[in-house]
This record gives structure tokens, sequence and C-alpha cells, in this order.
């Protein structure tokens, strides 16, 4: 008699066994323990379980449809706009691209060099407590231009109003800065509370 253990895959601590198809990129680590189970450490993904759908039970005694009404709950709503803006300063030189992620969903890449990106992000967001991972991706493909901290790109996100052809961030949230110094890909995974 022969007997076959299947091993596992979790995503983030979430069983992901019968997901098929899918790319994880930017994973910090893969362990695969002693039964062969496989675990994945990815910022930036999240993971939901689809529960069993619930079949309500009949009542057994007729109940007065006011008390069966639940009362209506007040949707909570963001009121505060939410920029995000990128500083370049000879970023070409530092090397560095960004990718944006908002709640495990992909935003935009954001490359050294480019003209500054002033983008509302406030879509992206839900009221109350949002990831916003910012993945730094390191590109020397053709040998290192400068290691001078002088050369960076920055991405900050903050409340702030758009007026005219300007935004003004009153409240920076977020900051995340690359040099030219560094050399590492880097994920970085920020806590913003949408209000």
């Amino acid at each position: 008699m022969m007997i076959l253990l299947l091993a596992s895959v979790y995503l983030n601590g979430v069983n992901v066994d019968g997901l098929r198809s899918q790319g994880f990129e930017k994973c910090k680590s893969v362990k695969i323990d002693d039964r062969g189970d496989v675990y994945l450490d990815c910022p930036g993904y999240e993971v939901q379980s689809q529960a069993a759908p619930v079949v309500p039970a009949a009542p057994s005694a007729p109940v007065a449809a006011a008390s069966m009404a639940p009362a209506p709950a007040a949707a909570a709503v963001i009121t505060k706009h939410y920029w995000m803006v990128s500083e370049d300063a000879n970023g070409a030189q530092a090397q560095y691209d960004f990718d944006v992620f908002v709640n495990s969903k992909w935003v935009r890449k954001i490359k050294a060099g480019e003209p500054q990106i002033v983008l509302e992000v406030t879509r992206y967001l839900q009221p109350g407590a949002n990831k916003v991972l910012l993945a730094a991706t390191k590109h020397m493909e053709g040998g290192r231009k400068t290691n001078a901290t002088s050369a960076f790109l920055k991405i900050t996100v903050g409340e702030g109003e758009a007026g005219g052809n300007t935004v003004m961030i009153d409240n920076p949230l977020i900051e995340c800065k690359r040099t030219a110094a560094e050399t590492d890909n880097i994920n970085e995974e920020f806590t913003l509370q949408a209000r």
C-alpha cells in the first residue's frame, strides 16, 4: 500500500492550493518545510480565502418584519484627497525604479529619470488602514553610474489639495527615497490611514 502525502502552498500564511496560472514577483523568501509545504513570503500580495456560502435556516416561528430588518449602517467615505508625487534628483543616475502597490493592487511604475509624477491615489484607498508597498528595483545592467547620495528618486504620498496646475501636500504620510549609493532591491510596506 502506497501513501501519498500532498504538500501545500502558502502565500503570506494563507493556503493557496487551488491557485492556478499565477506569478509572484518580488517575494522576500520561499521556504519548504520537512513535509514539503511551500511558504511564499511576498509583501504587496494579499490573499483572501472564500468562505463557504451561508444558507439561512428557516425561522420556526413567525417574526415581525421590523425586527428582522437590520439598522442602516452609515457607509464610511474618504473625505480627504491623497496624492503620490515623485521627486527626481539626477534619478537616472540613481538607477532605481519603483513599482507602487496599494492594497495589493499594482498602481504604476515610476522610473528613474522620467518627468515628475503627480497622481491622485484616493480611488485606490478604502476608509481606514491601507497597505502601500513601494518596491524599488536597482537597474545596473550597463554598470553603476555613480554612488553619490545626491542622486536619488523619492516618492511622497500624503493628504493634499489641487488648485489650478499645482498640488499642495499638507500632510505627508509616506516618504521613500532610494539613492545611487544603494545597490539592493528593497520592498518597503507602509500603512496609510485614509480618512
